[in-house]
C-alpha cells in the first residue's frame, strides 16, 4: 500500500494562506507524503464536506506540569490543538532539585491558579534536570510539546531561596547560562522570563525572575540563541501599561543578542485606547526596521470566567483585602463578608487596587460593569444583572452587592466576568490585522480556578473567520498553524505539504461551535476545573494517529517532544 491513511475528499486549507482545494491527503509513517487524488491505502477517512487543516499550534500554555501525568493536553486537544509550547512566563518544572519539589508545586498553584492537590497527586517527579524532563515527556505524550526553560525555576535551581531575594553573582549567572545551553542542546524551545509585577509567589514575594537584573535576562537569552532556533518569551515590568521606552529598548536588545524572535504579551488595541495602540504599532514597525522580530500574543475571545467565593478566584489577586479571602476557612469568609468594618476595607480595596509590585500582585480587577450574577438561590432576581447595575438599583457600592449575594448563598453565588462588547470586538479586529500579533493566549493547563482558555481556537474559527469573516479562512488558519510554527521554530509542523508531520484537524464548518462551560472532575485528587468542549470538530490527528474522534479521546499517545533547540532533531 502506498499509504497508511488517506483522508479523502476534504476541503484542504493547507496553512500556507493559499486558496483551499478539494483533495486527498496521504499519510505514511506519520508523515504527509502526498496531496492530490490518491489511492492505495490501509485506511480511508471520509472527509466530504469537512475542512482539513493543519493541527493548531498553541504558543502560550502552561501545560508542562499537566503533561507529566495527563498526556493529551485536555482541554486543548478537543479544540484541534496538536502542538503546544509550554514553560511560558519563566515558569517551568525543570530544572528542579528534589528538595524544591514542594516549593515548585506550591509556586505553580499560586502563580498559575493550578489546584495544589492535583499537582501533589499527579506530578511523578521522575526528573531533575531539563534534559531529563524532555526524556520523560517524550515517552508519555499524546500531543506534541515544546518547552521553554523558565527563568524562575532556573534561578531557584542555582541559587536556592536566595533566588527570591537578590541579584545573582557573576558565577551564578554563568552557571545559569550553562544550564540554558544544556537545555537548548537537549531541544528546549528557548528561554522564558517575566518581570511583571502581577507575578508573585506563594509567599506573596516577587517571583524569582523579578529579582534578576536585565543584564542577567539578556545573558541567558544570548545563551539560548546559541541553540540556533527557538524564541525568547519575555514579559516586561511595564507590559500591563503598554511597555515604556526602557522596556521597548530591552525587547530590541533581547532580539539582537539572541538572534531569535521575541514573544511578548500585553500589546493590543483596547476600546478607548487608540493613541496607545497607534504608539505600539509604530514601535513594532520600528523594531522590525531595526532587525528585531517582536511578536505579541493576542487574545481574540472575550473573557468569560465564572467564579464563586467558596472555590475562590485569582481574578482579585491585585485587590487588597479581597485577595486574602481565599486563605480563610469558608465560615470565616462568610463572617468577614458580613462584618460592617471589613466591608469598609473591601470597598476601599476595590476602589484602590494595588499598583505597587512590592506589595503583591498588581493584576487589575475586572470592571464591576462586566461582572454578572450567573446563579443565586437567595436572590434569583439578581441573575443576569451586573454588579454595577445592582449597585445603582440598590444605592450601595458594588463591593457590598458582591458581599451580600455571596454571604446569602453561603459563598455559592456564581458570578461571571464577561468582557464581551461591540467596542471590544471592533478594537480586537483591528489588532488582529497587525502582522506582529499571534492569535492565542489561552493559558492552557492553568487557571483551574476560573478556566484554562483552551476554547480560544474554536472561538476564533467560528466567530472571527466563519461568522465575522475578518480574514479569509485560509489566512486565518495560517495565523494559528504555520505562522506560530515559524515564530517558535517548530520543524516540519503547521503545513499540509509533503515532508511535514501529519498533525491535522478535521471540522465541519456548519456545526463547529462552543459548548457550555461546565465544572468537571477529571484530574488527580478529584479536584474540579472549568471546561468548554466544542461541537463539530470531527477528528484530531497527531503524527498520523487519531487522538480525538467525534469529541472522544481514542487512547492513542503518538505525541512527541518537539526538540527545537537541537539542530539535529
Amino acid at each position: 500500500m502506498a499509504f497508511d491513511t488517506i483522508i479523502k475528499g476534504g476541503r484542504v486549507v493547507d496553512g500556507s494562506g493559499l486558496p483551499m482545494r478539494v483533495a486527498d491527503v496521504g499519510i505514511k509513517a506519520g508523515m504527509i507524503t502526498d496531496v492530490g487524488r490518491l489511492a492505495g491505502t490501509r485506511r480511508t477517512i471520509a472527509a466530504d464536506g469537512l475542512v482539513v487543516m493543519p493541527g493548531i499550534i498553541d504558543v502560550h500554555t502552561h501545560y508542562d506540569p499537566q503533561l507529566t501525568f495527563e498526556p493529551l493536553g485536555t482541554s486543548s486537544c478537543y479544540h484541534g490543538v496538536t502542538s503546544v509550547v509550554a514553560g511560558n512566563c519563566g515558569y517551568s518544572i525543570a530544572p528542579c532539585r528534589p528538595a524544591d519539589r514542594a516549593w515548585l508545586t506550591e509556586f505553580f498553584a499560586k502563580v498559575e491558579g493550578m489546584s495544589p492537590s492535583v499537582l501533589r497527586s499527579g506530578l511523578p517527579w521522575d526528573w531533575e534536570t531539563f534534559p531529563s524532563l524532555l526524556e520523560v515527556l517524550d515517552r508519555r505524550l499524546g500531543i506534541n510539546a515544546a518547552i521553554y526553560i523558565g527563568h524562575s525555576a532556573l534561578r531557584r535551581y542555582v541559587m536556592g531561596d536566595a533566588a527570591s531575594e537578590r541579584d545573582a553573582t557573576p558565577e551564578e549567572r554563568a552557571r545559569m547560562a550553562d544550564h540554558v545551553r544544556e537545555a537548548m542542546r537537549a531541544g528546549a524551545a528557548g528561554f522564558s522570563s517575566s518581570q511583571a509585577p502581577t507575578h508573585v509567589d506563594q509567599a506573596n514575594r516577587p517571583v524569582p525572575s523579578r529579582c534578576a537584573s536585565f543584564e542577567e535576562v539578556a545573558e541567558l537569552a544570548t545563551a539560548a540563541g546559541e541553540g540556533g532556533a527557538g524564541s525568547i518569551a519575555y514579559l516586561a515590568a511595564s507590559a500591563v501599561q503598554g511597555y515604556d521606552a526602557r522596556d521597548r529598548e530591552r525587547l530590541i536588545e533581547l532580539a539582537h543578542r539572541s538572534g531569535l524572535p521575541v514573544v511578548v504579551q500585553g500589546m493590543g488595541y483596547r476600546p478607548g485606547a487608540r493613541e496607545r495602540w497607534d504608539d505600539q504599532t509604530r514601535f513594532l514597525a520600528s523594531a522590525r526596521e531595526r532587525g528585531a522580530a517582536i511578536f505579541s500574543m493576542l487574545r481574540t475571545q472575550p473573557f468569560m470566567r465564572p467564579f464563586n467565593w467558596r472555590r475562590g478566584t485569582s481574578l482579585f489577586d491585585g485587590v487588597f483585602h479581597w485577595r486574602d479571602l481565599g486563605a480563610l476557612p469558608p465560615a470565616e469568609r462568610v463572617a468577614r463578608l458580613r462584618d460592617a468594618s471589613v466591608r469598609v476595607q473591601l470597598r476601599s480595596g476595590l476602589d484602590h487596587p494595588n499598583t505597587d509590585g512590592s506589595r503583591g500582585s498588581t493584576l487589575p480587577p475586572p470592571s464591576m460593569s462586566a461582572v454578572f450574577v450567573d446563579r443565586s438561590v437567595a436572590d434569583p432576581g439578581a441573575v443576569g444583572k451586573s454588579l454595577a447595575t445592582l449597585a445603582r438599583e440598590r444605592g450601595v457600592h458594588p463591593s457590598d452587592v458582591m458581599c451580600e449575594l455571596a454571604a446569602a448563598d453561603d459563598l455559592e453565588t456564581q458570578f461571571v466576568w464577561n468582557s464581551e462588547s461591540p467596542a471590544g470586538a471592533e478594537a480586537n479586529a483591528e489588532a488582529q490585522r497587525n502582522p506582529h500579533m499571534i492569535v492565542g493566549t489561552g493559558d492552557g493547563g492553568a487557571h483551574a480556578d476560573r478556566d484554562d482558555g483552551a476554547e480560544w481556537s474554536t472561538y476564533y474559527l467560528r466567530t472571527w473567520l466563519l461568522e465575522r469573516k475578518l480574514l479569509s479562512l485560509e489566512e486565518g488558519v495560517r495565523r494559528i498553524t504555520h505562522l506560530p510554527a515559524m515564530v517558535t521554530g517548530l520543524k516540519g509542523r503547521g503545513l499540509i505539504a509533503r515532508g511535514f508531520h501529519a498533525d491535522l484537524m478535521l471540522f465541519d464548518p456548519v456545526r463547529i461551535a462552543l459548548g457550555k462551560k461546565q465544572l468537571v472532575r477529571d484530574m488527580p485528587g478529584g479536584e474540579e476545573r472549568w471546561q468548554v468542549l466544542p461541537e463539530g470538530i470531527v477528528r484530531v490527528i497527531v503524527n498520523g494517529e487519531t487522538i480525538v474522534e467525534d469529541g472522544a479521546l481514542t487512547g492513542a499517545r503518538p505525541g512527541r517532544v518537539l526538540r527545537v533547540g537541537n539542530p539535529g532533531a
